[in-house]
């Protein structure tokens, strides 16, 4: 590798560090809650999509027959 590419590279990840030390992370309670909450809206989510999907699925047998 040419100097350039490693210094690029060395400056990148110094970058990346900056960054990540604006990051405001959360404190677990928020975490938690946060969490609780996404795992919440997929399952009610989830079962909304498959009592849609038996009824679509019975009215179309309907048709069929």
């Amino acid at each position: 590798m040419s100097e350039n590419t490693k210094t690029q590279k060395k400056s990148w990840f110094k970058g990346l560090q900056a960054e990540f030390k604006k990051v405001i992370w959360p404190d677990k309670k928020t975490l938690a809650r946060q969490t609780t909450a996404v795992v919440a809206v997929s399952l009610i989510l989830g079962a909304l999509i498959a009592i849609i999907d038996a009824i679509l699925q019975f009215g179309l047998e309907l048709l069929v027959r």
